[in-house]
């Protein structure tokens, strides 16, 4: 059973299992969620994507990969990549241990309205809760 209690209330969450921090210079850090990397299993190998790549709001832009299975991750706004974790090349566990601080990529978004819209942590509980059932 997944613990979706503990989910960090100062960050938004997208449906396909982000988690988006809004940070005081206007740039935004994302990872993937505790219910994300608990479906995934062990991680193996992280692929970021390339720092300057532009992005549009949900598309495919990393791989999250596990001894289960490769998922795509999705970029939660549109925006610029501007920086990437280097830590998961050598550690993509970090992702399972820490999934609220080891964070993929960094983006700096077109429209700050945009990240405002995601879903809040309540909200997010209601999803993965009714993806349970």
């Amino acid at each position: 059973m997944s613990n979706s209690n503990n989910l960090p209330g100062n960050l938004k969450y997208t449906a396909s299992h982000e988690w988006v921090k809004k940070e005081t210079d206007g740039t935004i850090t994302i990872g993937i969620t505790q219910h994300a990397q608990e479906l995934l299993g062990d991680m193996v190998f992280v692929e970021n994507p390339a720092v300057g790549r532009q992005l549009k709001a949900k598309e495919e832009c990393a791989v999250a990969e596990s001894v289960k299975a490769a998922a795509d991750i999705y970029a939660p706004v549109t925006g610029v990549v501007v920086a990437v974790n280097p830590e998961l090349d050598n550690a993509p566990e970090k992702i399972n241990t820490e999934p609220y601080s080891a964070w993929m990529f960094k983006m700096k978004p077109d429209n700050a309205a945009d990240v405002d819209a995601l879903m809040d942590a309540a909200a997010y509980k209601t999803l993965v809760d009714s993806e349970a059932h």
